[in-house]
């Protein structure tokens, strides 16, 4: 009996531990990561500017061959010391060009002409580049495309001990610490959206207490867009409930959150 009781009581705690929520800094009820993909010119001309003027901290993922790039890398370099993360995505924006709507890729970044081998080279180099304007070892990264494969290979795996987390995952609000994968974050693309609609996202998430993550690409230009009016609402409803609304890098997301899993 008295064996019973305590394989009995081992499972309540296990499945109390496994559904224990985030807690997140100062109670607040969510966490929000905010994520710019491509290294585009609106988001150094618009979104750094608006994030700053409100004290909001992202992450951007900065291809290495990126729009903005070598002609504005101090400006790079001055948003990482204002405290947003440069996150990782890849050399070159290599991608899979198999599929509907994937026309755009050239052949010589075409992943299904890569080997795994060839696009880790690739993403470790982009590593160190990045390092040389942040100064930073530890950081976050994006799949371009979200796509995991080379040559019908996964390449992702083997990338783990680089990083702190990946953001490659179908879009989910993520509200239970032991099941998460920190390296299968979700995301969600809010190409398109309203302001309303990015806000009632990120009341969502302080319902559940959850963590959610938002792509962005362009801001008013450029493609996968949202409006300058839709992100500058998103950014004023954050900046108006910073105590329930966490927002912060990716990289400093998924390290409370991993520490709280145990990770």
């Amino acid at each position: 009996m008295k064996k019973m009781l305590v394989a009995v009581l081992g499972l309540v705690v296990s499945l109390a531990a496994h559904a224990a929520p985030f807690v997140w800094p100062n109670g607040a009820q969510a966490a929000v990561t905010l994520g710019y993909d491509d290294a585009l010119d609106s988001q150094l001309d618009h979104a750094i500017p608006a994030l700053n003027q409100r004290g909001l901290r992202a992450s951007f993922y900065i291809p290495i061959n990126g729009p903005t790039l070598p002609a504005r890398q101090h400006e790079w370099k001055a948003a990482a010391a204002a405290g947003h993360e440069l996150g990782n995505h890849s050399l070159f924006h290599g991608c899979s060009a198999k599929g509907p709507g994937r026309e755009w890729v050239l052949p010589h970044r075409d992943l299904e002409r890569q080997t795994p081998a060839q696009v880790q080279e690739q993403v470790i180099a982009a590593n160190t580049w990045l390092q040389s304007l942040d100064g930073k070892t530890r950081r976050t990264f994006t799949p371009p495309c979200l796509d995991l494969k080379a040559g019908g290979q996964d390449f992702v795996t083997a990338l783990r001990p680089h990083f702190v987390a990946y953001r490659a995952a179908n879009p989910a609000m993520v509200t239970d610490v032991a099941a998460l994968d920190p390296y299968a974050v979700p995301v969600y693309f809010v190409e398109g959206w309203t302001g309303e609609q990015l806000i009632a996202l990120v009341e969502k998430a302080a319902t559940q207490r959850a963590m959610v993550h938002l792509l962005f690409h362009g801001v008013g230009a450029e493609h996968l867009s949202v409006s300058r009016e839709a992100h500058d609402a998103l950014l004023d409803h954050l900046a108006k409930n910073k105590a329930r609304l966490w927002t912060d890098t990716m990289v400093n997301v998924m390290e409370n959150a991993r520490a709280q899993a145990g990770r």
